[in-house]
């Protein structure tokens, strides 16, 4: 947050995101058995059972006892779900509280908070450590979804509006979006309510002129390269791609499976479905984003093009950048359903050609929401960085982290913006993940 003089969240929109998030985390594993909420010891997913805990843990942590000072609800309670002390593996062998035990838990940190909410005068610090709080649990119920999905669980069934994605199936969209050169400032604004230290802050940067794909890579572009022998054929990896490859011995998408007949089909939680041709290609990783690309004779752009692409605006001559940025592709009001895909709204992805209003200045779509994007560049900080009180967000992972940007159809409207920067080690293939590609000739 800009740390301002005055909250910029009223205390009732900080009420409703405290209750709304707490709800969707409760719905979220509400179908689940005891075993499923503890489920096998996989290095890409938690225990559920601990999760849920730990969302709630950290929400006191922050808000009840860093910002208003008071003793631990539990006396336990870090020794259970501390993230940076308890190594990852030991989660499953702690002994964690019942599920009973755990979601009472979970109710009484959320009543306390929503207590000082209504009782209480809302300060900059206070409204800041709701909003993390708030976001952190956002993060972990688009963790808690994709660990479904590892899992073959169902999908969730939430209490959040949800349309049919087939009232989204408008076809693809071809063709590259021409992105002039100029002086673009790259991160957050310091007028932006809420931000992470990673986005921090703003910078100018000497952008060349490229052209970028106006969608991501959809499903049948990707078959394509699968059915080339693109997993195959070396000259396509890099070094690091070839070794994993070979290491996991990748032959197409994580969750595709192809018939005799050479049909594709795609798991999406725990049901089978042919592959949809023109919704994004989903649940790949970098070094298969970065094979895919060289076999197309593209490449990934970087973080610095896809945000000109997103919030960048051509100047009167159309042939410079020009200074104004935007906060969302389509301007700076909050994404609506006919915008952006977000919010688990289509309970999966809809058509990379579907959701006009969302187009950023230049053409491109569905750059907030329906799919993650890869980009090029190692998640580095910005020029100046300094961490956030929450240390651990992002300064331990520069270095061996790539950046994504955009969001998918899991992730909360509330969370996003176009400098909003995402970061997964290169070989996850697990998370909501695809990529759009840049032309070669600049």
């Amino acid at each position: 947050m800009s740390r301002a003089d005055t909250a910029i969240f009223s205390a009732r929109t900080l009420s409703e995101w405290v209750r709304d998030a707490r709800r969707c985390t409760f719905e979220l594993v509400a179908d689940l058995t005891d075993e499923q909420l503890i489920g096998p010891l996989l290095p890409i997913i938690n225990p559920l059972l601990w999760e849920i805990g730990h969302v709630a843990w950290f929400q006191e942590k922050w808000v009840l006892r860093h910002a208003l000072g008071r003793e631990p609800i539990r006396p336990d309670a870090d020794a259970l779900w501390d993230s940076i002390a308890i190594p990852h593996d030991e989660r499953w062998r702690l002994p964690l509280p019942s599920r009973e035990e755990t979601l009472a838990y979970m109710r009484q940190v959320r009543d306390r908070v929503l207590e000082v909410l209504e009782r209480s005068e809302l300060t900059p610090e206070l409204a800041y450590f709701v909003c993390l709080s708030v976001f952190h649990e956002d993060m972990h119920a688009e963790a808690i979804t994709y660990t479904r999905q590892t899992l073959g669980y169902p999908a969730p069934t939430l209490s959040l509006p949800v349309e049919a994605a087939t009232a989204s199936e408008e076809g693809p969209l071809p063709g590259d979006a021409e992105i002039p050169g100029g002086m673009f400032w790259l991160g957050a604004m310091p007028d932006e309510p809420f931000v992470f230290d990673n986005e921090k802050w703003a910078h100018p940067v000497e952008v060349r002129p490229f052209a970028i794909a106006r969608a991501p890579v959809t499903q049948a572009e990707f078959a394509a390269f699968v059915d080339d022998g693109g997993y195959r054929r070396r000259e396509f990896w890099s070094e690091a791609g070839w070794q994993w490859r070979e290491r996991v011995g990748a032959e197409h998408p994580v969750y595709w499976h192809r018939e005799a007949s050479g049909r594709w089909w795609r798991r999406h939680f725990d049901q089978w479905v042919p592959l949809e041709p023109h919704r994004p290609v989903i649940h790949v990783n970098w070094y298969e984003a970065e094979a895919y690309c060289r076999w197309a004779g593209r490449r990934l752009p970087t973080e610095v093009e896809w945000e000109v692409a997103a919030a960048g605006e051509p100047d009167a001559s159309g042939a410079r950048l020009a200074e104004r940025k935007r906060r969302f592709p389509w301007g700076d009001d909050p994404p609506t359903p006919e915008r952006a895909n977000l919010d688990w709204r289509a309970m999966g992805c809809v058509d990379v050609g579907a959701l006009a209003a969302g187009e950023s200045a230049f053409g491109c779509r569905q750059m907030i929401g329906n799919v993650w994007e890869w980009t090029s560049s190692d998640f580095l900080p910005y020029p100046g960085f300094v961490p956030d009180p929450y240390k651990e967000y992002s300064q331990p992972w520069f270095g061996d982290h790539k950046v994504l940007r955009g969001g998918c159809w899991v992730t909360r409207g509330r969370l996003l913006r176009n400098t909003w920067r995402n970061f997964y080690r290169p070989d996850r293939r697990d998370v909501w993940a695809g990529f759009r590609t840049c032309a070669l000739w600049r």
